[in-house]
């Protein structure tokens, strides 16, 4: 395969000599992409009739060309700080954690201030965060900001903390705690204000070429007021319509519709928070925590709250969407949306397509409401494969009999609901087949769907999400958004089939897919194409 980048979007490319997971034709083996789109899809024996009339011939040499991945929930600038900087994810002690920060602080002395991500002490054999006091030390004093894994909570040094006047005083500042709430918003955009326009660049670059690298052809992002900043919202707008990657959506959290319209976002969405996280118990609950006796988490909006944001939404012809975990922010959710559809009629809502992110708690009657108010469900298989378990952090947070009922992605499927799947990063990796793993192979039987639904999820699924049904799917006149990769033998795949191998069987008429068993290596991507130009070539090995 070649190993320079196309980058001309216009040109007629032949694949030819792999296998094209298209539903057109479940045996294709061989496309053509013409004016950045899908021009044609079949077998080999009718590849020689467009040999002629196209720029490009790349032989596939036996390789599976897929649609491009949709990555539904992203944070850019925050995954490039943990790809380029301080990644805590690995640490597997407060001590290793301590280390990392100190080495980091030593390597990066032209940083104004130090962002870092990723500890989680549930994992520590010491079960706490780093101390204030620890963390001057490690750093010199200097500025340091330091979110836990979920993103939902923060230890940072004096030396940020003074950048903020009266943080002291706001909701969720207990001194020798991580910082929750209204603290921990105030010192995360002090902190991301303090980053250079370079740091900022450097990381939303290096989180783009890494998803291509992947297979991933588009990201929605995901930002806000109290997540990012405006100008780093619109400096990775820019930055994606101006240098060759995967595309970028944009969602921008904020009760205030005119400024999302403003700022270029699809909708006033994505992460607007109705809760926290469970594991930093500020996700709101219906019943306490079953390791913090009483608490029952955060609500930051209801549902009257709820329904004047999506009426004034889908009258501006904007999305709504609310980032939902515990079952109480899910229900005061849903309550929103159904006083919404009381007020403009059920039809409008459910053609809106609003969105939930990560809604993680549901009941079958939410489930039910998601599917008769048309909501997708914008969902992170990998928090289950982290968290999930009887011996997990939802376990320890809820207890086993609660934890078993979440992220039921089966019965969302079997009500009708539209997925799409996403990795919330940098909470979890980039990681589109492992993902698509994690949903097939979740630790709850029950929850689990076939590789192909949660492929779908993954893909078409995304692009749904925003309104689009021409795309994610390898047919002619979709967009020419794919992905190329070396990986094992092709299978079909349902839940209660593991590993059926019948992809070549007529009778199936459906395209096979890579076995994600457990232990069985991932697909590897060589190439990703967004609207017909090359993003990512792996270099050969």
């Amino acid at each position: 395969m070649s190993d320079t980048l196309n980058s001309g979007a216009h040109r007629t490319v032949l694949l030819r000599g792999g296998e094209v997971h298209s539903p057109a034709d479940p045996f294709a083996t061989a496309m053509v992409v013409e004016r950045g789109h899908i021009a044609w899809v079949g077998e080999e024996g009718a590849a020689d009739a467009f040999a002629a009339g196209v720029d490009e011939v790349i032989d596939l040499e036996g390789a599976l060309v897929t649609p491009a991945f949709v990555d539904a929930h992203v944070h850019t600038t925050a995954t490039g700080f943990a790809l380029t900087g301080l990644d805590l994810s690995s640490a597997a002690s407060l001590a290793e954690a301590a280390e990392l920060v100190r080495a980091h602080a030593a390597a990066r002395p032209e940083d104004r201030i130090l962002i870092g991500h990723g500890w989680d002490a549930s994992r520590w054999p010491e079960r706490r965060a780093p101390r204030r006091d620890e963390l001057d030390a490690l750093t010199g004093g200097r500025p340091l900001y330091l979110t836990r894994i979920d993103v939902h909570s923060a230890v940072v040094t004096t030396a940020l903390l003074d950048l903020v006047p009266g943080v002291r005083g706001l909701d969720g500042f207990h001194d020798g705690e991580p910082l929750t709430g209204d603290a921990h918003h105030a010192v995360r955009a002090a902190g991301f204000g303090a980053v250079s326009a370079r740091q900022r660049t450097e990381a939303q670059r290096a989180a783009r070429a890494h998803a291509a690298s992947l297979g991933i052809g588009t990201l929605h992002e995901c930002g806000g007021p109290r997540i990012s900043s405006e100008d780093d919202f619109t400096g990775l707008m820019d930055l994606a319509r101006s240098e060759p990657g995967p595309r970028v959506v944009g969602y921008w959290a904020d009760l205030d519709i005119e400024r999302a319209r403003a700022l270029g976002a699809l909708g006033a969405a994505g992460d607007l928070f109705a809760d926290g996280s469970l594991g930093s118990h500020t996700a709101c609950l219906h019943e306490p925590y079953a390791d913090a006796a009483g608490r029952t988490g955060a609500a930051h909006l209801d549902a009257a709250t709820v329904a004047a944001h999506v009426v004034a939404c889908t009258e501006a012809g904007l999305q709504a969407g609310f980032h939902a975990i515990g079952d109480a922010a899910v229900s005061a959710v849903v309550d929103g949306f159904r006083a919404a559809a009381d007020k403009l009629g059920l039809a409008r809502i459910r053609a809106a397509r609003h969105r939930v992110e990560h809604a993680e708690m549901l009941t079958p009657e939410t489930v039910a409401a998601f599917a008769e108010l048309g909501l997708t469900a914008s969902v992170q298989p990998a928090f289950d494969a982290l968290w999930g378990g009887d011996e997990g952090m939802y376990a320890e947070r809820l207890g086993a009999e609660r934890a078993r009922t979440l992220n039921p992605y089966a019965a969302l499927l079997r009500a009708g609901v539209p997925l799409a799947f996403g990795s919330d990063s940098p909470v979890t990796p980039l990681d589109p087949w492992g993902t698509v793993r994690a949903a097939a192979f979740h630790r709850t039987p029950e929850h689990r769907v076939s590789v192909r639904a949660a492929f779908t999820a993954h893909t078409r699924g995304g692009w749904r999400a925003v309104g689009r049904d021409d795309a994610g799917v390898l047919v002619p006149g979709a967009p020419a958004d794919y992905a190329v990769w070396r990986t094992g033998e092709l299978v079909v795949q349902a839940p209660d089939d593991r590993v059926a191998r019948w992809s070549t069987d007529p009778r199936s008429g459906t395209p096979g897919l890579p076995d994600l068993s457990p232990g069985v290596e991932l697909p590897v991507c060589l190439r990703t194409v967004v609207h017909g130009q090359t993003v990512f070539v792996r270099p050969n090995e």
